[in-house]
């Protein structure tokens, strides 16, 4: 199967942030998944490729969970996080992605 072409500049803006706690730190050493937010529209194969692309790593699967914002209050006043979408990407044998080293060259 060949991999679909995308527009570069987008698949620098897919990627948010990695997400790094505890929780993503075990799910990394027991499923050797890393986590990603992603932008809201972002869609499977645009994460497998932004991480690629970025990353020089090569990607097995990607699931995506999205997040509803907790309502909090201050007071009297109520508000709204926002909405958080994540992708748990899962790497092949043998590939890593080091955070801590910077990660992409």
């Amino acid at each position: 199967m060949s991999t679909p072409k995308f527009n570069e500049e987008r698949l620098l803006q897919v990627l948010v942030a990695p997400q790094i706690s505890e929780k993503a730190t075990m799910i990394a050493d027991k499923n050797e998944q890393v986590i990603f937010v992603v932008v809201p529209d972002a869609t499977k194969p645009e994460i497998k490729a932004a991480v690629e692309l970025l990353f020089k790593v090569q990607v097995d699967s990607v699931q995506v969970a999205n997040i509803k914002g907790k309502v909090k209050r201050s007071g009297r006043n109520t508000g709204r996080r926002s909405d958080v979408r994540k992708a748990f990407v899962c790497l092949k044998p043998g590939q890593e992605i080091n955070f801590a080293e910077g990660g992409a060259a």
